[in-house]
This record gives C-alpha cells, structure tokens and sequence, in this order.
C-alpha cells in the first residue's frame, strides 16, 4: 500500500492518498478494511475510492457525492487494472462545495506521481 498524508489541507479538512493492487471485489474490500484499521485513519470522515476490477469499473463516494466518480476517470486515463485508489478526507466543519472535487484531483495526482517515482 503506497498512502500519503496530510497531501492538503483547506477550511480545517485534511486529505490524504492510498492505493494499490488488489484482485477481485474482495481484494478492494479488504484493503479498505486495512487502510480504516489505524485509528486516525478509522476517524476519517470519508474514504472515498475506486478501482478497475478485471475490467469491472467500481466506485464508492463514501457519502462524498461524486468524489467515486473523479477518481475513476482518472484510474482509467492512467490504464490502471487490477488497482484502486482511496482518498481520505478528516472533514473540517466548513463546506467545500466544488473545491473538493479539485482536492480529490490533487490527491490523485500527488498518488499518481509518487507511483511512477516522479519528484
């Protein structure tokens, strides 16, 4: 699992990054069960997330309407397989509207990058 915290921070909310490989709907499963087992982590507010499954698109907004979706995209433009990606949001009492949606493409972009080993 390559996870990255505290990737930013706006209007008191926190965000981080993980990923992986995983196989099969049970893999994302359990690594969603792995990732929420540190108690910092088990006090987030969402862990939004997806991942290509054999071929299978699947998506979870974790309550964050729409977030599923922007990790998707990007998971797919990457040609991702067999990989899901998660971002952690600690939210901080003030509403972000369509901020967050950018936060969760930064996320993804700061996870991306330090896949491929860039600086």
């Amino acid at each position: 699992m390559l996870q990255i915290e505290d990737v930013l921070r706006d209007r008191g909310s926190r965000y981080a990054v993980s990923g992986g490989d995983v196989v099969g709907r049970a893999g994302a499963a359990a690594f969603i069960a792995d990732l929420r087992r540190p108690k910092k982590f088990a006090k987030a507010t969402h862990h939004s997330w997806a991942a290509v499954l054999g071929g299978e698109a699947v998506r979870n907004d974790d309550g964050e309407a729409g977030a599923g979706d922007v990790i998707l995209r990007m998971i797919q433009r990457e040609g991702l397989a067999d990989h899901i990606i998660v971002v952690t949001r600690w939210y901080g009492g003030v509403h972000l509207g369509g901020d967050r949606f950018a936060h969760i493409v930064t996320c993804v972009r700061a996870y991306l990058d330090a896949r491929r080993g860039a600086p």
